[in-house]
């Protein structure tokens, strides 16, 4: 499974469109098998989530985002969880293939 989780001075930040990469990280039954961090293109509306279905993520870890990208995630079929608020990317989806991702509000005001 892919995870990509937007990221600001490695930890994940709370708006997914100021980030200034994105860690995409892979497991392999229930263990993380590689990280590696990616620079999203220009940001621009729809880029960065067909960027990211590009690269075969199916899951979305965040704080927030705008409806339009939550719109075309949902297109590709891609699980978003918003809210989470502090974390580096591998402590999330560890948190995540545990069962233990604390999720909540989106953290996105636009």
């Amino acid at each position: 499974m892919k995870f990509a989780i937007p990221m600001l001075n490695g930890q994940i930040t709370a708006h997914f469109g100021h980030c200034e990469k994105f860690a995409v990280v892979e497991t392999k039954d229930n263990k993380v098998i590689s990280e590696e961090m990616l620079t999203p293109p220009v940001h621009q509306p729809g880029a960065y989530p067909r960027f990211l279905a590009e690269k075969g993520v199916e899951v979305i870890i965040a704080g927030g985002m705008g409806q339009q990208a939550q719109n075309l995630f949902a297109q590709n079929n891609i699980e978003v969880f918003m809210g989470v608020a502090t974390g580096t990317s591998k402590e999330l989806v560890e948190n995540y293939l545990n069962n233990q991702l604390d999720t909540g509000d989106n953290l996105c005001t636009h």
